[in-house]
C-alpha cells in the first residue's frame, strides 16, 4: 500500500491531483485554512509558541496540532527549533518560516525578509536569554485562550505583545503585555507583569509609579497583574505591597498555585493587596480599583 504524500494537493487541468509547489508562497496561500492564517498573525506579533500553546490557542487536541504543524513546517510556512535535553524531550518551538514570513509581509504591504536574514532572526531568538520569558508570557495568554474556547461567553478579546505595548506606551511604561478578558457579560482590561524571579521585588513595586504616570498623562488606568512563579515569591511581594502606598490598581497570582488547583489565569487565583480572598480574573478590576485609583 502506497503512503500518501504529506504535501497538499490541487487539481491540474486534466483533473488529476498534483502536489502543491513547496517553493510557491502564492499557491500555498490557497491551501492555508483560516486557523493557519490566524496562527501566522499571532506568530508575527508574538514571535514564538510551543506545540502545547498552539494546541491551546486553536486545536481540539495536541495530536491534531502536532499533525498540522508538521505539515506547515515541511512546507516552509513555519520553522521550528528546540534545545537538546539529556533525558526525555521538550516541545518544539514554532515561529514563522520563509513562506509564512512572506505571506505576512505581503499582507502588510512590506518586503519579506531574505531567507538568510530570517534564519539569523530565528537563531537569535532560540539563543536569547529572554526566550523562557517570552514563551512563559505567551503561555499566560494561550491559557486564557484555551479557557475561552471551553467556556461559553468567555473571550480573550485583546492580546498585545511586549513590543506592541512599547510602541504605544514605551515613553512612560513598558508592560510585558496587555490583555482584555470578557466573561459573564463583563470585561476587564489589564497590563501584565510576567515575573520569572530574576528582578528584585522592590523593583517590581517601584514600577507601579510608571503606571500612575501613564494614567495622569491621559492613558488607561488598567489593573496591573503580577504573575509570579511561586506562592512564596507572591507572598513576599504581597508584604511589600501592603507596606506601600499603591498608586495603581494591582492583583497578584502564582503559577505554581494555579497549577496545584488545575486552573489557569482566568480562575480564582488573584489576590488584591489587603484582601485574603482569591478572585477570578473577571472580578479583579472592580476590587483592585476599589483599593486605589490614580488621581488626575
Amino acid at each position: 500500500m502506497r503512503k500518501s504524500s504529506s504535501a497538499p494537493v490541487r487539481s491540474d487541468t486534466a483533473g488529476r491531483s498534483a502536489p502543491v509547489r513547496r517553493d510557491d508562497a502564492l499557491v500555498l496561500l490557497g491551501w492555508l485554512t483560516h486557523r493557519d492564517r490566524m496562527l501566522l498573525d499571532v506568530l508575527a506579533e508574538h514571535q514564538v509558541l510551543t506545540t502545547p500553546q498552539i494546541a491551546q490557542l486553536a486545536f481540539p487536541s495536541l495530536d491534531r496540532a502536532q499533525h498540522r504543524l508538521n505539515r506547515l513546517y515541511r512546507l516552509g510556512v513555519l520553522d521550528r527549533f528546540r534545545w537538546h535535553v539529556p533525558a526525555g524531550s521538550i516541545s518544539w518551538h514554532y515561529t514563522l518560516g520563509t513562506h509564512g514570513a512572506a505571506l505576512v509581509a505581503a499582507g502588510r504591504g512590506t518586503d519579506p525578509p531574505r531567507p538568510a536574514e530570517l534564519r539569523r532572526r530565528i537563531t537569535r531568538l532560540a539563543a536569547s536569554p529572554r526566550l523562557a520569558h517570552t514563551v512563559g508570557l505567551n503561555g499566560f495568554f494561550t491559557a486564557l485562550a484555551a479557557h475561552a474556547r471551553a467556556e461559553p461567553g468567555a473571550a480573550l478579546a485583546a492580546w498585545w505583545s511586549e513590543g506592541r505595548c512599547a510602541g504605544h506606551y514605551g515613553q512612560i511604561v513598558r508592560p510585558d503585555g496587555y490583555g482584555a478578558w470578557n466573561e459573564d457579560g463583563r470585561r476587564v482590561e489589564f497590563f501584565l507583569e510576567f515575573d520569572t524571579g530574576t528582578e528584585s521585588l522592590g523593583r517590581l513595586v517601584a514600577e507601579l509609579s510608571d503606571y500612575t504616570d501613564l494614567a495622569v498623562a491621559g492613558g488607561p488606568a488598567h489593573v496591573v497583574l503580577f504573575w509570579l512563579p511561586s506562592p512564596r515569591r507572591e507572598a513576599n511581594l504581597q508584604r511589600l505591597l501592603d507596606q506601600a502606598s499603591l498608586p495603581a490598581p494591582v492583583a497578584t497570582a502564582a503559577a505554581e498555585f494555579a497549577d496545584s488547583l488545575g486552573v489557569g489565569p482566568a480562575g480564582s487565583v488573584w489576590l488584591i493587596p489587603g484582601s485574603e480572598r482569591r478572585q477570578r480574573l473577571i472580578d479583579v478590576d472592580r476590587s483592585a480599583h476599589g483599593a486605589g485609583r490614580p488621581e488626575a
